[in-house]
């Protein structure tokens, strides 16, 4: 009995050693304070993106939740206030999946709102998730295999990627308003139009941050300029696999961004970051049946982050002292992190922003 005791105790340990360490993630635990400054957060109504506003309204800044949906927005700035003790907390409608919408934002913010310190692109099209466990594609094990042989990978990366890919869907498929991809239109498109359209008052409101969500799965993109140009996508099709890699490319194209967004403004007191934010049990289980999440849920509660957990990168990024001369670069766990060997190419980062520019800006 004595045995069993000490074996349990001893899993117990174990447990919580590797939770802290690999699964809870590093806390931000910077104090700075907000009062005066102003921030917008894309995708806000729920997940990291609610956890991040709830923190900058808790630091006193006025906090802009960027969202499609009204209703849930509302719901979301009424929690805030409340937790918060700041009734500085408002919505303003965005749809990522619209040129027009990301337009009619910006307007209405440049006209009706003096400041901007920090912008924080959250939002990205929802997960759809079907789980997935018997077998893994070949292609999702040439990329554990790639995983296994890279020597910056860490646990935490590689607890990311097998849950992404236990999933069969990470993305679901469809296209925006002007005819994209939702991956690729959500996710980077959107987000890019609306930095450069708020991009002078960020200068003027100096020093001032730009923090794009991105992901590990950054590590699998690829950009095939002809087909985004003849497809109006960076995949040809609408399978499981191409939902997958098109959720990969537009991450890459999250941490592209970042990279010449920085090159753009070197000198300025502007500076940005990318990020991967863990993954988060919510997401994990949002689209499950409730027999699904009832079997699912205490298992993901014990490995993987709440969304305040994931938010933390986030918040380190928006808020750390000390990082402006690691602008451009890309952040996990609180901490900077090596991209693929993409996410460092110059030159394919400049043609993206050119292209990106062509599509966005009639």
């Amino acid at each position: 009995m004595s045995t069993l005791l000490y074996v349990a105790a001893g899993a117990v340990s174990l447990y919580v050693i590797v939770y802290y360490a690999v699964f809870r993630g590093v806390r931000c635990v910077s104090s700075v304070k907000l009062k005066g400054k102003t921030a917008i957060v894309t995708g806000s109504n729920t997940g990291i993106g609610k956890a991040t506003a709830l923190d900058l309204a808790k630091r006193g800044a006025r906090v802009i939740l960027a969202c499609r949906n009204k209703e849930k927005a509302e719901a979301a700035s009424f929690d805030i206030r409340r937790e918060s003790g700041n009734n500085d907390v408002v919505f303003m409608q965005l749809d990522l999946a619209s040129l027009k919408s990301v337009s009619s934002f910006a307007e209405t913010f440049l006209k009706t709102e003096p400041r901007l310190d920090i912008l924080i692109n959250n939002a990205g099209e929802d997960v759809e998730i079907r789980w997935n466990i018997p077998f893994l594609s070949l292609q999702h094990q040439l990329y554990l295999t790639s995983l296994l042989h890279c020597s910056e990978t860490t646990i935490s990366d590689l607890s990311s990627f097998l849950v992404y890919t236990l999933c069969s869907g990470v993305m679901g498929p469809g296209r925006t308003e002007d005819g994209f991809g939702l991956a690729l239109g959500v996710n980077h498109l959107g987000h890019f139009l609306l930095t450069n359209l708020l991009l002078e008052r960020l200068q003027q409101c100096g020093p001032s941050r730009v923090i794009t969500v991105a992901a590990l799965l950054h590590r699998f993109g690829k950009i095939d300029f002809p087909l985004l140009a003849s497809k109006k996508d960076l995949v040809s099709g609408q399978s499981t696999w191409h939902n997958f890699q098109a959720y990969c490319n537009s991450k890459l194209c999250n941490v592209l961004f970042t990279r010449e967004l920085a090159n753009r403004l070197e000198g300025t007191s502007v500076t940005c970051y990318s990020l991967h934010p863990g993954v988060i049990y919510t997401e994990i289980c949002r689209s499950l049946s409730f027999w699904q999440q009832l079997l699912i849920m205490p298992f993901a509660k014990l490995f993987f982050m709440d969304p305040e957990g994931g938010s933390q990168t986030t918040l380190y990024c928006a808020l750390q002292e000390g990082i402006e001369p690691l602008s451009g670069r890309y952040f996990s766990n609180c901490a900077l992190q090596q991209v693929g060997a993409k996410g460092r190419d110059d030159a394919l980062a400049k043609k993206l922003w050119e292209v990106s520019e062509r599509l966005t800006f009639h």
